[in-house]
């Protein structure tokens, strides 16, 4: 009876450790990372006897967790990537609100500003027509310095989110660390901690929300969790901090770090994949800093345009004068890193300044200067990578290149240095109005044109207006005469302008060409103004110019500005060749960055959507071999319940036969 009875007490342990762990999958079907548990049952070997083997019933070997190390893997690397695409087009979204289109836009900021001048033009004494121009360039500036300020908000953002983010980072690498040391623990019993390896499991997936980790495991059960393509996190039962720094040259900008005994290692974003944090570091380090250059490119060139353009007109002041600057920027500045060889007063030995010499070649980006690395180039030689498109050439002290000049210090930067150029960084940002005088707007030109009234032709003077410092008005007054028909055109007519000390200089006029700055004709003329007629002059048509006498009835100037819509002065490029490549107006680089802006926030949101579905996918794969069926469990408990009943009535069969036995041998 022994042995009945022995089956019997077996077969109910093990029905009721079934009917145990149905109970803990039931409990947990709703808990995120649990794996749904079963226990595995043996047949102890059989019992030899002369009649042959009987059966001891069964045995309990251990609780296993339904678990693919596969899937598990795969699940929390797609869900990093899916977190990381998110963040990015989170981050976009709220970027692309910076750059709004229509009347909210610098677009139209910069149209309502030059469509003032208009009224200027038409009434050029009117100082009600001038105020509103002031205020017209007062919105177009807090509109430039507001983007600015919200781009650099970002970034503060980013780096607050970055911070938050390290320390989540560091609180779960410190417990998937004690997760390895309870684990360790366990090892030697020859059972696996199916609770703890779950946990550890949870963990490593929350870690990789933040950054993607790579992990590796060790034969005493502990896993090692890795970053950036092999930097150790966690190995054992030790775990790396992660911290954030300054950025070697800007201090608004952040570094993630790792903590080494060595001390703290920055860690480049291109090493990094997957996570919240390395879509917020290239958010940082790419969408942000394209966006300020853009704008600041934007501001630098249309302040400086304005500001040229004042100051070869004349104002209304008396006596008459060149205008005085109409805006003000951020200035260029040049950020040594800050490994940079120091003085024994903490300040650095070198220094470089930066001379914007050209606003209209400005490129929207930031460059790095350090010492040529090349054995052969001359003493003196450096190299300066252009960020945007890692363009890089050699410069030498005082040299000008897309439209700013590098000047060294006293001492030049030695081996090992390196600075952050930023020409137009900071120019969005630090963009204001400053001329606060209506009657400083240089509407009238410094010269002023009169045909002659014995004139035969039907040519009238549409504009007359400085374009460049050649303009002296010294030479005036200059007087054109227009004589045969171009031989090689018919259409064109010959003329001869007369310069007050009696020179000369012969060209050719066509319909809608202007005279007067001709640098390309042969015999260049550039004389700094450019005349415009309406209508066709006849042989000997004459037409005087003399200097502006009165600048409150000249309009000369306000038709320069009124050009300037239609002018490509942002982004040109200085050729090899020395050509110039044409840039774009002004409202054509809005609404390039806009565009720019847009493509990033629509690929951002195909890619957020691709990975997000592929994540769920792979979830939904992981939970569906690891995960708790409800409906499977419930099933699972009425069979393990009626194998509770049936070995009890094996125990109730050998108890009444046991009793049954002693009551014949009592008799």
């Amino acid at each position: 009876m022994s042995a009945l009875l022995s089956i019997g007490v077996r077969a109910m342990y093990a029905n009721q450790a079934a009917l145990q762990t149905v109970g803990q999958n039931i409990a947990n079907a709703n808990t995120p990372g649990y794996s749904r548990q079963s226990v595995v049952l043996t047949t102890p070997e059989g019992q030899f006897t002369g009649a042959g083997y009987f059966g001891k019933g069964v045995n309990i070997q251990t609780v296993e967790r339904s678990h693919n190390e596969f899937l598990t893997k795969q699940a929390a690397s797609t869900k990093s990537l899916a977190t990381m695409d998110s963040t990015r087009m989170t981050q976009l979204s709220q970027l692309e609100k910076i750059f709004p289109t229509g009347d909210a836009g610098l677009g139209a900021a910069a149209s309502q500003f030059l469509n003032a001048l208009v009224d200027v033009a038409s009434r050029p004494a009117d100082s009600s027509a001038r105020q509103v121009v002031l205020g017209r360039a007062s919105e177009l500036a807090a509109r430039f310095s507001s983007a600015g300020q919200q781009v650099a908000e970002l970034q503060s953002g980013v780096v607050s989110d970055l911070k938050a983010s390290v320390t989540i980072v560091n609180q779960l690498s410190q417990q998937i660390a004690q997760a390895n040391e309870q684990i360790a623990k366990s090892n030697g019993n020859g059972h696996e901690p199916n609770d703890l390896l779950d946990k550890r499991d949870q963990l490593i997936s929350k870690l990789s929300e933040y950054v993607q980790v790579s992990t590796l495991p060790a034969s005493d059960g502990t896993v090692g969790v890795f970053i950036g393509g092999g930097q150790r996190l966690v190995l054992g039962t030790q775990a790396q901090k992660l911290s954030i720094s300054a950025d070697p040259y800007d201090s608004n900008r952040a570094v993630l770090s790792i903590n080494e005994s060595t001390g703290a290692r920055a860690l480049d974003d291109s090493v990094l994949s997957g996570g919240s944090m390395t879509a917020l570091l290239r958010y940082q380090n790419s969408d942000l800093q394209d966006a300020r250059n853009m704008l600041g490119q934007m501001a630098t060139a249309m302040a400086s345009r304005v500001n040229e353009q004042q100051a070869l007109g004349l104002d209304l002041s008396n006596p008459a004068g060149s205008g005085a600057a109409m805006f003000a920027v951020g200035a260029a500045r040049s950020l040594p890193a800050a490994t940079n060889a120091r003085n024994p007063d903490g300040t650095f030995v070198s220094d470089v300044k930066i001379t914007i010499t050209d606003a209209k070649q400005l490129q929207a980006s930031a460059y790095q200067l350090r010492p040529s690395r090349d054995p052969a180039a001359a003493a003196g030689t450096y190299e300066l990578t252009r960020l945007s498109d890692n363009l890089t050439r050699s410069v030498v002290n005082g040299q000008s290149i897309d439209g700013f000049k590098l000047d060294f210090s006293a001492t030049p930067p030695g081996a090992g240095d390196s600075f952050l150029i930023e020409p137009v960084g900071q120019a969005a940002v630090g963009m204001k109005r400053v001329l606060d005088q209506p009657n400083g707007i240089a509407a009238a030109a410094p010269l002023s044109a009169s045909t002659n009234v014995n004139n035969k032709g039907t040519a009238t003077v549409d504009s007359l207006y400085a374009v460049n410092k050649q303009l002296d008005v010294a030479k005036a007054p200059m007087t054109i005469v227009f004589g045969d028909a171009d031989p090689l055109d018919s259409t064109k007519r010959q003329y001869q302008i007369t310069l007050a000390d009696g020179s000369t200089l012969d060209g050719v006029w066509a319909a809608d060409q202007a005279m007067g700055n001709q640098p390309s004709s042969t015999p260049a003329i550039d004389l700094g103004f450019e005349l415009r007629l309406n209508g066709v002059p006849a042989k000997g048509d004459a037409i005087t110019l003399d200097p502006t006498k009165f600048s409150n009835v000249n309009n000369g100037n306000a038709k320069a500005f009124l050009n300037m819509s239609l002018e490509r002065f942002v982004g040109q490029q200085l050729n090899a060749d020395g050509s110039t490549t044409p840039g774009t107006t002004i409202n054509e680089a809005y609404a390039s960055t806009i565009s720019e802006i847009g493509s990033r926030v629509q690929g951002a949101t195909y890619l957020s959507g691709v990975s997000v579905g592929v994540a769920a996918d792979a979830e939904t794969t992981r939970s569906s071999q690891a995960g708790v069926n409800i409906d499977e469990e419930a099933s699972r408990l009425m069979q393990f319940q009626q194998g509770y009943q049936a070995a009890a009535k094996v125990l109730q069969a050998a108890q009444t036969t046991f009793d049954e036995l002693m009551r014949i041998v009592s008799r």
